[in-house]
């Protein structure tokens, strides 16, 4: 759901239901309930729309580190805390495009130079 809300930028419940039917079919009130448990934590904020009674949410900048923090737990605990594990997975279980290999190269080549300095 987050995922979603970060890709749209700000969404109310509705437009969030209709983006996640094709991976995970919602009830509304399901929505509304995990955003207001994201608003809680602190992850989105929620003010009130221009149409009838909706609330349009919007992801807040601590979900950026909510996410690394989630993946920091994943690598540890499926792999054992090999990154690279992860990414071969990764590719494994859906191999990169052409241009998703162009960025994974660039991203390898600005990791490189910060290394160096």
């Amino acid at each position: 759901m987050l995922a979603c809300l970060r890709r749209k930028g700000q969404a109310t419940a509705s437009e969030l239901r209709e983006g996640l039917r094709p991976f995970r079919p919602l009830a509304h009130s399901s929505v509304v309930t995990l955003l207001q448990r994201l608003e809680l934590k602190g992850l989105v904020t929620r003010e009130k729309g221009t149409v009838g009674k909706s609330f349009v949410y919007r992801p807040t900048l601590r979900a950026g580190a909510t996410f690394r923090a989630k993946i920091r737990r994943l690598v540890h605990r499926a792999f054992g805390g090999d990154s690279v594990a992860l990414v071969a997975s990764l590719f494994e279980t859906q191999p990169p495009s052409s241009e998703q290999i162009d960025k994974v190269e660039r991203l390898l080549d600005d990791l490189r130079q910060k290394r160096k300095a």
